[in-house]
């Protein structure tokens, strides 16, 4: 799954510690998901874009693997 986290981060100005001290998680977890190495669950999901003020949907992308 393709995201714009670190994008958004950016526009938002917010670091990764920044980011996951408002959503209450780790640091290394926002590292993660940024590299698709992690798939937040839809709760997280939601927290990160509400933090962003992006729709999730604007924020996260299937990728065709996703479907297989």
């Amino acid at each position: 799954m393709k995201n714009l986290i670190k994008v958004e981060r950016a526009r938002n100005d917010l670091s990764q510690a920044a980011l996951a001290e408002k959503v209450n998680v780790t640091r290394q977890t926002i590292h993660a998901i940024e590299k698709s190495r992690f798939v937040p669950s839809t709760a997280l999901a939601l927290k990160i874009s509400c933090v962003l003020k992006i729709k999730v949907d604007d924020l996260f992308e299937l990728e065709e693997s996703d479907w297989k």
